[in-house]
């Protein structure tokens, strides 16, 4: 029997949460922001490995709602890179067909920040080759708790019954509403936690725990995560035949 293709079995979204940039970056005696920035270097190298792998839809966490905890420093570097890497990618991103969106709570970000983001999406819209979705001050509950706000006032406004509310509605609700979601989550830097990331979404996503720091983690190290993929079962809580 032939060979199945790459692409016939591999997951056609990815979710990652990409962890390591710190310690990767300790080890080298650099400061932490050193790390992130190889961190935002390697994200262009797997976005461009998507379309070969079969992956249609790439989803990064790049800050989570609990980040704010970090220093000041910290943070404010993000903030900063994050405007560096919109600004310096925008053009290369469109080249290469990949539609960006982001998903997450935009209202305690910079304005500056959030028109960069707005452009980005606009500019991107038309592209179809890979869609990167950025999740930018976002967490799982959040996200759910903001979902059920709006869900809840659409039910109080009359627009939505409650009785129709079961749970294919809130998926509508998300920021995530436009994708599939993820077949695959994988985490880089060893740790096996999901940190808030997805929570409806991957209720039957596979999950990869990698020992890889984020900035090692190469094309390569993503294609043969990708090849495991396609060596599981997934029965949906239904029994294998």
């Amino acid at each position: 029997m032939a060979a199945k293709d790459t692409k016939d079995i591999s997951p056609e979204h990815v979710a990652i949460i990409m962890d390591g940039n710190g310690r990767w970056a300790t080890a080298r005696g650099r400061p932490r922001l050193f790390g992130h920035q190889a961190g935002a270097r390697r994200v262009r190298e797997i976005v461009e490995a998507c379309p070969e792998l079969g992956v249609r839809y790439l989803t990064i966490f790049a800050f989570s709602t609990e980040n704010w905890k970090r220093t000041q420093t910290e943070v404010a570097g993000l903030m900063a890179l994050f405007r560096r890497y919109i600004e310096k990618e925008a053009k290369r991103l469109l080249k290469h067909g990949v539609r960006v969106r982001f998903i997450g709570d935009r209202l305690r970000l910079d304005a500056k920040l959030v028109k960069l983001m707005d452009d980005l999406e606009v500019l991107t819209s038309h592209n179809d080759l890979v869609h990167l979705t950025i999740a930018l001050n976002y967490g799982g509950r959040d996200e759910v708790a903001r979902a059920t706000k709006r869900l809840a006032r659409d039910v109080a406004s009359g627009k939505l019954s409650p009785d129709d509310v079961d749970e294919e509605t809130l998926p509508r609700y998300l920021d995530t509403c436009l994708l599939p979601d993820p077949d695959l989550v994988i985490r880089t830097s060893g740790e096996a936690r999901i940190s808030n990331f997805l929570l409806w979404q991957s209720a039957y996503s596979e999950y990869e725990f990698i020992d890889t720091l984020w900035p090692d983690f190469t094309a390569e190290i993503f294609a043969q995560t990708i090849g495991r993929f396609g060596l599981r079962e997934r029965r949906y809580g239904a029994v294998a035949v």
